[in-house]
């Protein structure tokens, strides 16, 4: 096939996927808003977050977002919510390689879309984003997500918050280091510090992962205790997401690293009942 011809179909793909971002496809229900449901939530992270990699190509998908999605594919924090109020809005301030370091500035959109409700899921990135010396320290990322979690709770000191845990990065490499596609894909620099030459044995490559996994756990650790200094508005997830048993048909065949719109559904689903709108 022509080159230019595969450019236009790339093209094409691209536009239908962000065409199909903003498209409302689950029905809008009818009614008044129960007691006590948010009027605006806002969602901040990365590009889990946004979907990203779970429509046609490896762009962001929003519509497919466990936290804000309104697409049929995904029972999204959003779309339980809108069934107590279908005047709901959501507002997916996430972004497709963010650390913590943008916790500060997406938490000052929530407060500007005056959000009752903000989703959290940050740190693969901080993980990801380089070598294994590149990671974040872990007091610095628990800086970081304090100097966010302070933004919300001044600018929106009765919104509630819903802190998940970052999920098991590490299982990932354990059920996708076997599959030939997953390891092509991953050797295009997709999370080196944990996804660099994914079938070594080597003692060193066995040391980075396990270095990685722990820094993972570390992360958590300090979400969890941010969540908790933040105050009883603040709820932590438990460690649902970390639990999430993620296997090979719950991400793209693309990266094979972000979670598909099935993926999305479980980590909507796992993460749920934390936020305690069911309460």
């Amino acid at each position: 096939m022509p080159r230019r011809w595969v450019a236009a179909l790339a093209c094409l793909a691209a536009l239908v996927a962000i065409a199909c971002d903003g498209a409302d496809a689950s029905p809008r229900p009818s009614g008044s808003a129960r007691p006590g449901a948010p009027a605006v939530m806002s969602a901040l992270g990365d590009s889990i977050t946004t979907g990203f990699a779970s429509c046609l190509v490896l762009v962001t998908c929003e519509r497919n977002s466990w936290s804000t999605g309104n697409g049929v594919r995904v029972r999204s924090h959003y779309r339980r919510l809108r069934e107590r109020n279908p005047a709901l809005r959501a507002y997916d301030r996430a972004a497709p390689g963010a650390r913590a370091t943008a916790l500060p500035g997406q938490a000052g959109a929530a407060v500007r879309d005056k959000a009752d409700y903000v989703t959290v899921l940050i740190g693969a990135n901080d993980a990801c984003h380089g070598g294994i010396d590149a990671m974040t320290p872990v007091a610095t990322f628990r800086n970081q997500v304090d100097r966010g979690l302070r933004v919300l709770r001044k600018g929106r000191p009765k919104a509630r918050v819903l802190v998940v845990s970052i999920p098991d990065l590490y299982r990932l490499w354990q059920v996708g280091h076997t599959e030939p596609r997953a390891v092509r894909a991953w050797s295009y620099g997709i999370c080196p510090a944990l996804l660099a030459d994914p079938t070594s044995t080597a003692p060193a490559a066995v040391a980075r992962r396990t270095r990685f996994r722990q820094r993972i756990d570390d992360y958590n650790a300090q979400l969890r205790a941010a969540c908790r200094a933040y105050g009883s508005r603040c709820r932590w997830d438990g460690g649902a997401a970390h639990r999430l048993r993620f296997g090979l048909d719950l991400v793209n065949t693309l990266d094979w690293f972000h979670p598909n719109a099935s993926g999305q559904d479980r980590l909507a689903d796992v993460s749920w009942p934390a936020a305690g709108w069911s309460d």
